[in-house]
């Protein structure tokens, strides 16, 4: 089966399925509890890769025969394949994009951060609109979105906000956002209602789950405590529980302040640390860094990876794929879909 210019063998596949199922009933499987747990996460992703595949074969099978026996008459029938083959298509290019994960945390949750540029307020309030469009995102994929950090802007939206996105794949979807997002559009905190350009940056990170090798020297970090900015529920922001801390070798600064508890904040905020220096130390090469964390470009005029414009004209246009829209409030509640799936193409 051709699948985005490559081909899925499903029969390769099953020899594949067969010879992991044989090694996991070997004697000394579990010996290496990394090793085996890392086999059976293969196995279970080509159980599903099979199954999927074959759903839909089966579908498009059984609507065939369907059509052949029906007449133009049935009018019911007709209308059932034509919504059968609309569910087909999303199923077969759901399919299609889990294929271009191949990278090596494709898999994993993922922690989403947006920082304000150049812009002042416009740029904190593009910050939120941001959040949002993710927020709503992640609600259509059943992703589940945690709040990490957020700091407020001055006068309107946010500064910084940073979360943990947990789902099938999270960070293989949003990788794709890595980059500076620009907007164009009339200022609604402009009195003379002129056009404004705002910027802000987006870093994705996959959370590294088996980083307990990764040792943290107590001296080549410093942690600070301080009271909560943002809104989390009574005694949140009466007390120092918020924390921030610097890895002072790297200059990777995280910070956690969603839990009432400075310990939980602490954690949190060592888990998040430990993940960048899992990927720091997996990927030595600085090239190979800029392709998991993405390139830390000017947070301004000329580096931006997509342009959202909302006046003279509507248009969101990906300068990486050059992919665009005339529909942006769509993209704006989330339905980024298929800037996702064009950048994951031409990666491949």
């Amino acid at each position: 089966m051709i699948i985005c210019g490559g081909y899925f063998d499903i029969d390769n596949c099953n020899k594949e399925i067969q010879k992991l199922q044989n090694i996991t009933m070997q004697n000394n499987f579990w010996d290496d509890r990394k090793n085996s747990e890392k086999i059976i996460n293969e196995l279970n992703q080509l159980k599903n890769k099979v199954n999927i595949i074959s759903n839909i074969k089966n579908n498009i099978y059984d609507n065939i025969e369907l059509l052949n026996m029906c007449s133009d008459s049935d009018i019911e029938l007709i209308d059932n394949i034509y919504n059968d083959y609309n569910i087909i298509e999303q199923d077969y290019k759901d399919f299609e994009i889990e294929t271009l994960f191949n990278g090596e945390y494709d898999n994993a949750n993922c922690i989403l951060e947006i920082h304000s540029g150049a812009g002042g307020t416009e740029s904190c309030d593009w910050v939120q609109m941001l959040f949002r469009m993710y927020n709503k995102y992640c609600e259509r994929r059943n992703f589940k979105l945690k709040i990490i950090d957020v700091t407020e802007g001055e006068e309107a939206g946010l500064k910084s906000i940073s979360a943990l996105i947990s789902g099938k794949n999270a960070y293989g979807y949003l990788k794709s956002e890595k980059g500076v997002h620009r907007l164009v559009r009339i200022s609604p905190f402009d009195s003379n209602s002129r056009r404004h350009t705002s910027f802000a940056s987006v870093v994705v990170t996959p959370q590294i789950d088996n980083n307990k090798d990764i040792i943290i020297n107590d001296n080549d970090i410093r942690i600070d405590v301080y009271r909560s900015s943002g809104c989390g529920g009574q005694g949140v922001n009466t007390t120092d529980s918020a924390v921030r801390i610097t890895h002072i070798p790297t200059g990777i600064v995280v910070t956690c302040q969603n839990e009432r508890s400075q310990i939980k904040n602490k954690e949190i905020a060592m888990n998040v640390l430990k993940s960048k220096l899992k990927i720091l130390e997996d990927e030595k090469n600085n090239e190979k860094i800029k392709n998991i964390q993405g390139n830390i470009m000017a947070n301004e005029f000329g580096s931006q990876i997509r342009s959202y414009v909302m006046h003279p004209y509507s248009m969101v246009k990906d300068h990486r794929t050059n992919y665009e829209t005339s529909n942006v409030d769509k993209v704006m509640d989330g339905y980024i879909d298929d800037f996702i799936y064009e950048y994951l193409r031409k990666e491949v």
